[in-house]
């Protein structure tokens, strides 16, 4: 194993321990993805640091414990079709591929990730392909708070970015029977909000408190 490989499984067995990672789907999806390659490259040595890491542009790479809970929350499955609000540097994105494309070769998913800013957008890109996702996820420039209807409806949708309020277009966009996770609140402390859509209606649970960088849009922060 590389020095990175045992770096990535010591954490993910600390995240393990302290209850952050539970389910079989997101542990082997963490133990696969070269976080290493999705951090600028005079951070490499950091990347297993389970802390937020700047990408440039006042945006970071959350901690690898809230891309855990997060993607716990979300319950990703194979064959599922996702939308990412928020691509930063493509982990996320990458994280969610391994589960709802590259697991499981018979249900092939597919995300689909928005991002603002066009030089992070292409960033993500080149992280995506070289650790071997390209295929698996498409990324899109854009206002994130929009969503993608040219793909909707969409079995799960995460945001990445902290929201004054859930965006309507997103609600829209969701599938019946599909889950969405993002962090409301204010420009500096929000809760996570898990929001099921179930016979049309929206069933809503709070997590845990995070701070993340503003998502801007149209029905986000100006």
């Amino acid at each position: 194993m590389s020095s990175f490989e045992i770096q990535r499984k010591r954490l993910v067995e600390a995240l393990i321990s302290a209850g952050y990672l539970k389910n079989p789907r997101v542990i082997k999806a963490l133990l696969s993805v070269p976080r290493e390659l999705f951090v600028p490259e005079e951070l490499r040595e950091y990347a297993y640091i389970d802390s937020p890491l700047p990408i440039g542009y006042r945006q970071t790479i959350s901690a690898v414990h809230m891309v855990a809970i997060m993607t716990e929350e979300l319950n990703p499955e194979p064959g599922d079709v996702v939308l990412e609000i928020g691509t930063g540097s493509g982990y996320q994105a990458a994280v969610l591929a391994e589960i709802v494309a590259k697991q499981d070769p018979l249900r092939r998913g597919h995300v689909y990730t928005i991002e603002r800013i066009p030089e992070l957008a292409e960033f993500a890109k080149n992280n995506i392909t070289r650790a071997g996702y390209s295929q698996y996820v498409t990324v899109l420039v854009g206002d994130g708070t929009l969503g993608y209807p040219e793909k909707a409806p969409f079995n799960k949708i995460i945001v990445t970015a902290a929201a004054p309020t859930i965006p309507p277009p997103l609600i829209d966009q969701l599938a019946e029977g599909g889950r969405l996770v993002i962090p409301v609140g204010d420009l500096y402390i929000q809760r996570l909000l898990i929001v099921e859509k179930k016979e049309g209606k929206l069933h809503k649970k709070w997590g845990i408190e995070c701070v993340f960088v503003p998502l801007i849009g149209e029905y986000g922060w100006r």
